[in-house]
């Protein structure tokens, strides 16, 4: 079999197409089976990276926090290092989604091959083709349109998907086994107890600013202090603070920046959030919260009422 035609594994360098060749895979929407190419992309045209993993499953945020999976009609879908939207061709949205790749948008390179230059003239021609909203207050991009691009995964799907995991590479067999033993204590244990980082409030929870920006450093507050800013369901102002999110109380971590407004899955409403801070290497912790884990990795959000100011800077 010729390697060039086998599907993409973690790893594997990939480049990302010239504009015109991506031009020649979309439809009038600037979508591959409803999946968009955004104008963020564009620019990375041309560039290399190492494929992170295959997307056999997602989390879409929409629908009920535990069991709501999606999966792409066909598994053709990658994501790459380090790769996550900017949000500058959509108001500056600061979701910092990880990008979605089509395998048909990218071709797999060796290190030593003679990287091409890439004509302006096709990245307008490209950009001419996609949209970036669908009305005066809602925005057109990979997250408003993750539900039309997947189907809903059954339980049993999901577990299936699991041994795809790792066959894919995504994951070993120990990593796998690990995930599937933390998903079902956290269930097992939210059954029984209810949620891990509930707070006692029936009605509203508080509000702090420390009006934190990127590069400051903040000391992440007890899980004590930070129950006494939740509600029953371990939410403060519509925010879940995820049990993955214990392991960084006690620690000092830098800022990398705020998070005032982002596009909601599935809607394409810009939502705005405040006295809201990502912290430095802080993503979902999926484990606990879906069987299997998922591939979006999205940036975790913490309210400035969990964090203390650092006076210092991490040694």
């Amino acid at each position: 079999m010729n390697p060039l035609n086998t599907p993409l594994r973690p790893g594997d360098l990939v480049e990302v197409k010239a504009p015109a060749e991506i031009l020649q895979t979309l439809d009038v929407d600037g979508t591959l089976d409803r999946l968009p190419f955004m104008p963020e992309m564009i620019e990375l045209c041309g560039k290399r990276f190492p494929v992170s993993r295959r997307v056999l499953k997602t989390c879409y945020t929409g629908l009920n926090l535990y069991d709501a999976m999606r999966r792409f009609r066909s598994d053709d879908v990658v994501t790459l290092d380090g790769v996550r939207c900017s949000g500058t061709a959509h108001d500056g949205c600061q979701k910092a989604c990880m990008i979605l790749w089509r395998e048909a948008w990218l071709r797999r390179v060796e290190p030593a091959a003679v990287q091409p230059e890439v004509n302006p003239d096709g990245r307008e021609r490209l950009r001419a083709r996609l949209k970036t909203s669908t009305g005066p207050h809602t925005y057109f991009c990979q997250a408003s349109e993750l539900l039309n691009a997947t189907v809903n995964m059954s339980r049993r799907e999901q577990l299936g998907t699991c041994v795809d995991e790792v066959r894919a590479g995504n994951r070993t067999i120990p990593g796998m086994a690990y995930g599937i033993a933390t998903w079902l204590y956290w269930r097992i244990r939210r059954r029984i107890l209810g949620e891990y980082a509930r707070g006692r409030s029936t009605t509203s929870t508080p509000v702090a600013g420390l009006n934190l920006k990127a590069g400051d450093w903040v000391e992440v507050k007890t899980m004590t202090s930070i129950r006494e800013t939740l509600n029953e369901a371990g939410y403060n102002r519509g925010l879940y603070f995820t049990p993955d999110m214990r392991r960084l109380c006690g620690g000092r971590h830098r800022v990398t920046g705020r998070i005032d407004k982002i596009i909601v899955d599935g809607t394409g409403e810009m939502r705005q959030l405040h006295n809201t801070v990502r912290l430095e290497g802080s993503v979902c912790g999926c484990d606990d919260l879906k069987l299997g884990g998922c591939s979006r990795c999205e940036i975790s959000y913490w309210r400035e009422i969990w964090l203390i100011r650092s006076a210092s800077r991490h040694p």
